[in-house]
C-alpha cells in the first residue's frame, strides 16, 4: 500500500480533528463555479473559527498530528480498535503547512491535537516541537491552541503553555463513572491534576508578569475543556453542575459541549443514535446564564425537569422564568441590572441599553421592542410606563402564547 501524499494526509487528519468542539468550523458550502474551477472553498476540512483573547474571530488550521492511538476510548473514531485509515505528520510538516496557509492569508493560527503514539509523553513532545519550531525558528506570531495530554509528564504540559496562546485538557465525559466505562485508559484524577497544574502555572505567570515585564508569557488565553454529551447517561443537571465546578476550580475560559455522534464500527456500549443537536445548544445557553447572566448553577438546574433534562422546546432562561413567575414582572425603569438580566428575551446588550436610556427618559413598551427580537417573549415579564401585564404572568397557557409553533422554529433545532 502506497504512503499517503501530503494532501491525502491533510484530508484524513483534518477530518479526524472535526470531533473536537473546542473550535467550531463554519459548516457551510458554496456552489462550484463553471467548469469546476474557481477561487476559494469552504468545504472539506482544516479551517475552523475561534475567538482570540481580544475578542476577534480568527481562522485556524485545525488538524491532528496523527490519528494513530494506543488508547481505546469507546466513543472515539480514532481508538486503536477502530477500522479507519491512519495517517501521520512529522512536526516539520505541520509547521510547513501552517506557514504556507498563513502566508496565503487563509489562517491566523493553528489548532493542534493528536492521537496517542507510543505513549503520552512522546506525543506531547511532538506537539511541543511543532509549537517550538513555529515560535523560535520562524518567529511565528499567530495564535496557537495546543490540546495537551494529561497523562504526559507535567513538565511537558507546562512547556506547552510557554509556546501556546491557549491550552486545553478534555475531561471527556461529565461523570467519573462514564469515563471509567467508556475510556478505560483515562483517569479522572490524572486529568484534574493536570488541569490544576495548568491553572497554577497560569496564575504564577500572570503574577510574574505583573512584577517583571521580561517574565515569559504562559498560555495568555487560558485553558479550556470539552465534555461529550449523550454518550453516557449523564443528565443536563449533572453536566451543568460539573461545568460549574470546573469553572470554579480551574478558572477555565470555556467549557465546550460536543453532542455524541455515532461512529463507524461503534462499540456496543454506545447509544445507537446521537442526542438532538438542540440539547447541545441548550447546554451552551445554560453555560451563558452562569457566565454572563448571574445565575447560580442550582438555579440553572431548577430549569430542568424531574429527570434532570433541560426542556428542548424553550431556552433555559425562559424555562426558569415560567417556573418562578413570582419573580416577575420586572419594572424596566426601576429594576437593577441583575433582575433585568432575568427577563426572557433581554440579552446583556439590551439590558445595558435600558440602563443607559432610562437615565434620560422613562421607557415605554415601544422602546423595549427596539431592543429585542421577540417582544412576545419579553412582554409578560416586564412593566413599562405604558404597559403592565395584568394577570398575564399567571395564565396556564402562558408558555403556548410565547413559544412559536413547531413549524415556525428553526429546522436545525427542530431536528
Amino acid at each position: 500500500m502506497s504512503h499517503p501524499s501530503l494532501i491525502e494526509r491533510l484530508a484524513i487528519l483534518a477530518d479526524a480533528a472535526k470531533y473536537d468542539a473546542s473550535c467550531a468550523s463554519s459548516g457551510t458550502s458554496r456552489r462550484t463555479s463553471k467548469g469546476g474551477k474557481g477561487i476559494g472553498s469552504t468545504e472539506g476540512m482544516g479551517i475552523c473559527h475561534a475567538y482570540a483573547p481580544d475578542g476577534r474571530c480568527i481562522s485556524l488550521l485545525k488538524i491532528l498530528l496523527t490519528n494513530h492511538c494506543v488508547f481505546d476510548c469507546h466513543y472515539c473514531i480514532n481508538r486503536k480498535s477502530s477500522n479507519v485509515r491512519r495517517a501521520r505528520f512529522t512536526p516539520q510538516e505541520v509547521v510547513d503547512l501552517t506557514l504556507s496557509f498563513y502566508r496565503r492569508n487563509y489562517i491566523e493560527g493553528l489548532f493542534l491535537s493528536s492521537g496517542i503514539i507510543k505513549n503520552s509523553s512522546h506525543t506531547m513532545e511532538q506537539l511541543i516541537e511543532v509549537a517550538r519550531i513555529l515560535r523560535q525558528e520562524n518567529d511565528f506570531r499567530g495564535y496557537i491552541h495546543l490540546k495537551t495530554i494529561p497523562e504526559a509528564d507535567p513538565e511537558l504540559v507546562r512547556q506547552a503553555g510557554l509556546y501556546a496562546d491557549r491550552v486545553s485538557i478534555n475531561v471527556e465525559l461529565p461523570t467519573v463513572a462514564g469515563l471509567t466505562r467508556l475510556a478505560p485508559d483515562k483517569n479522572a484524577a490524572v486529568i484534574e491534576g493536570a488541569m490544576g497544574d495548568l491553572k497554577s502555572a497560569i496564575v504564577e505567570a500572570k503574577d510574574a508578569r505583573r512584577r517583571f515585564r521580561s517574565a515569559p508569557r504562559f498560555a495568555p488565553a487560558g485553558q479550556s475543556t470539552q465534555m461529550i454529551v449523550g454518550a453516557d447517561g449523564a443528565s443536563d443537571a449533572q453536566i451543568v453542575g460539573r461545568a460549574s465546578a470546573l469553572y470554579g476550580e480551574y478558572r477555565l475560559r470555556r467549557v465546550y459541549y460536543s453532542a455524541f455522534s455515532p461512529i463507524p464500527d461503534a462499540s456496543a456500549v454506545l447509544p445507537l443514535k446521537r442526542p438532538p443537536l438542540i440539547r447541545e445548544h441548550r447546554l451552551y445557553q445554560s453555560d451563558w446564564l452562569m457566565r454572563f447572566y448571574g445565575y447560580r448553577p442550582d438555579e440553572v438546574q431548577q430549569a430542568a425537569g424531574a429527570d434532570g433534562m433541560l426542556p428542548l422546546d424553550v431556552d433555559p432562561k425562559l424555562a426558569w422564568a415560567l417556573k418562578f413567575r413570582e419573580s416577575f414582572p420586572v419594572d424596566v425603569n426601576r429594576a437593577p441590572r441583575e433582575l433585568l438580566l432575568r427577563v426572557p428575551g433581554l440579552g446583556t446588550r439590551a439590558v445595558g441599553a435600558i440602563l443607559a436610556s432610562r437615565r434620560h427618559r422613562t421607557l415605554r413598551l415601544d422602546d423595549v421592542a427596539k431592543l429585542t427580537v421577540s417582544l412576545a417573549k419579553v412582554r409578560p415579564f416586564i412593566v413599562t410606563a405604558d404597559w403592565r401585564p395584568v394577570l398575564l404572568t399567571d395564565r396556564d397557557d402562558l408558555k403556548a402564547l410565547i413559544v412559536p409553533r413547531r413549524s415556525e422554529q428553526l429546522e436545525l433545532f427542530a431536528a
